[in-house]
């Protein structure tokens, strides 16, 4: 469940705020209507382990074929722009405009990451979020073929165990990342791991 939080009520969005924001277990959307930025935190909270006595990533026997078939080719930033507007295309979005400016501009700065899915040359799906200290926050994703977008998590899973990753967020629990194994932590607890990610400071090395 949402909830909403008073924090930096009435105060210009920068960079700088969402990353503290991030630190503090809060994230930004913006009103579907009128395109104002608020600040939420979810309780219980989403999170797919990055420790193996939690089990890890589940691969769901179709998707691990399409994994080993190579159906897609995946990327790294090879185009952030793309995969966040495609995210913002539905009816109802949180992706604003100045969500879009203030998540690529994170993007120039190397802390907003995406991953990308091709099939014979084409964007066929992919997410972004932000990679901060040793905490990856996902933030939407999105797919235009089947499987495209769980190939990307599949791949930003593979990296962020490589760097030494301490918490993999996704914010709210969705039927796709059941299939991944994800689980409901309580908010309590989830702060408890990110204040430990939070004095960690991994890369985000493809």
């Amino acid at each position: 469940m949402y909830f909403e939080v008073d924090y930096n009520t009435g105060k210009k969005v920068t960079t700088d705020v969402i990353l503290n924001a991030y630190s503090k277990g809060i994230f930004p959307m913006a009103d579907n209507l009128y395109g104002r930025i608020s600040w939420y935190f979810t309780n219980p909270r989403a999170v797919i382990n990055l420790e193996d006595n939690f089990g890890g990533l589940h691969i769901p026997r179709s998707l691990f074929q399409v994994i080993k078939k190579n159906i897609y080719e995946t990327k790294f930033d090879n185009d952030f722009n793309s995969v966040i507007l495609n995210c913002a295309e539905r009816e109802h979005t949180w992706i604003s405009r100045e969500i879009i400016s203030l998540y690529t501009e994170l993007h120039k700065l190397g802390y907003a990451h995406s991953v990308e899915a091709y099939k014979n040359g084409e964007l066929a799906g992919g997410l972004y979020g932000i990679a901060y200290k040793g905490a990856f926050f996902g933030e939407s994703m999105f797919h235009k073929y089947p499987n495209a977008s769980k190939v990307a998590v599949y791949n930003l899973y593979q990296v962020l165990i490589k760097n030494n990753y301490l918490l993999f967020d996704i914010q709210m629990m969705t039927s796709v990342f059941k299939i991944f194994g994800a689980i409901h932590i309580p908010f309590s607890f989830y702060l408890e791991k990110l204040k430990v990610a939070m004095q960690s400071d991994c890369k985000f090395l493809p």
